[in-house]
């Protein structure tokens, strides 16, 4: 997405004096608008209609003013109908403002004048340079304070634009950065969790068996009788299948490769299989999904699977699939116990990577029971 361009510093400066004048035209209309309709609005009968009618003039001159912070201040907001509270709440905040601001315009003007009057002065008269120092000092606090108070009175306007017409286009860019960044961090955060449950895993399971194979295959050849020698083989030959099962397992959980050989239904029947629990799937997702995606899903599908079969005691553990418009729902509900923690190194995990995709992901766990994770993918 292209950043908006923001608008030159005179451009602004002309959005404020045109605000100053708009402050002025909105407060003619609340003026005539309330001797016409005042009786009306106290009447409880005429009252509805009267407020529709000053409503529908005040969102008129609403309008001027969001084509006024469009041309002016380049703001960019979203299609958004603000109801008629708030659009009468918006035009008597902006009249305030517009029309405080006049005053602090006007006042500054009125200073210029007094400066060029001072300066012509000092070539007619003569004054000491302390008159002439206190009266600069005077000045150029008053235009400090009076540029502060046009900084406030802008600020404020483009604030009451936010609250009434929407977020701009800039403000909509900014937070996506922020968000972003946010998943970006965290996204860095799960891949070194994985990368540390992955060095995990092979030191303490992957390489002890394999030092015990070793040591086995020392005895073997050590063996005195060939009885002995043929028991610590076979012995030897079972640890290894352990091995490479068990190695299998890592490399499942690093990455399965029957996501790009077999899709994402086949690698979720691999993790059903795996189970130590019974799992009943649904998958209803016709068509192939993103690569990233269906990655996504498998992970999902497996770490809560996983969890449910270690930690929650569950008897049974059910997984759908489906298509939901433009986003792809997870959806891996098991019996167990419940008290799940979103919090924990696993959940966060699977936070950060369906976040990365603009996804969601929920986790619905009382205690007793029970747990509900639920993550929505977007597929564009």
């Amino acid at each position: 997405m292209k950043q908006p361009v923001a608008a030159p510093f005179l451009l602004r400066v002309a959005g404020v004096l045109v605000g100053c004048l708009t402050a002025v035209l909105n407060l003619l209309y609340f003026v005539v608008a309330g001797a016409v309709l005042g009786a009306f609005l106290l009447w409880p009968r005429t009252r509805p209609r009267a407020h529709a009618l000053l409503a529908a003039g005040a969102r008129r001159l609403t309008g001027v003013e969001r084509r006024r912070r469009s041309v002016f201040f380049r703001d960019a907001f979203p299609e958004h109908r603000a109801s008629d509270q708030q659009i009468l709440r918006y035009l008597a905040a902006r009249t305030y403002s517009g029309l405080l601001c006049a005053v602090v315009v006007g006042l500054v003007d009125f200073g210029a004048v007094l400066a060029g009057v001072f300066a012509v002065s000092l070539t007619h008269t003569s004054m000491t340079w302390v008159d002439v120092l206190s009266q600069v000092v005077l000045g150029g606090t008053l235009l400090f304070l009076a540029v502060q108070g046009l900084r406030a009175l802008t600020e404020q306007d483009a604030r009451l634009a936010r609250e009434c017409f929407g977020p701009s286009e800039r403000e909509l860019l900014r937070r996506r950065i922020d968000e972003l960044a946010t998943s970006r961090a965290a996204v860095v955060r799960a891949v070194d969790v994985e990368r540390r449950r992955v060095e995990r895993d092979l030191h303490d399971g992957v390489q002890q068996r394999l030092v015990a194979l070793a040591m086995l295959l020392g005895r073997a050849r050590r063996g005195r009788t060939p009885e002995h020698a043929d028991a610590l083989l076979e012995q030897a030959h079972k640890e290894a299948q352990e091995v490479l099962t068990e190695l299998r397992e890592v490399a499942w959980r690093i990455y399965p490769t029957a996501l790009d050989s077999l899709g994402l239904r086949e690698a979720l029947g691999g993790v059903s299989e795996r189970c130590a629990v019974p799992v009943r799937m649904e998958y209803d997702v016709p068509e192939p999904l993103p690569p990233a995606v269906s990655t996504a899903a498998y992970f999902v599908v497996s770490e809560a699977v996983n969890n449910a079969a270690k930690h929650a005691s569950a008897d049974e553990v059910f997984v759908r699939v489906h298509r939901d418009g433009p986003s792809v729902v997870v959806l891996v509900r098991d019996t167990g116990v419940g008290g799940a923690d979103p919090s924990g190194s696993g959940l966060t995990g699977l936070g950060s990577r369906v976040a990365a995709l603009d996804g969601t992901l929920r986790v619905d766990s009382p205690l007793g029971g029970p747990t509900t994770i639920t993550a929505e993918l977007p597929c564009a």
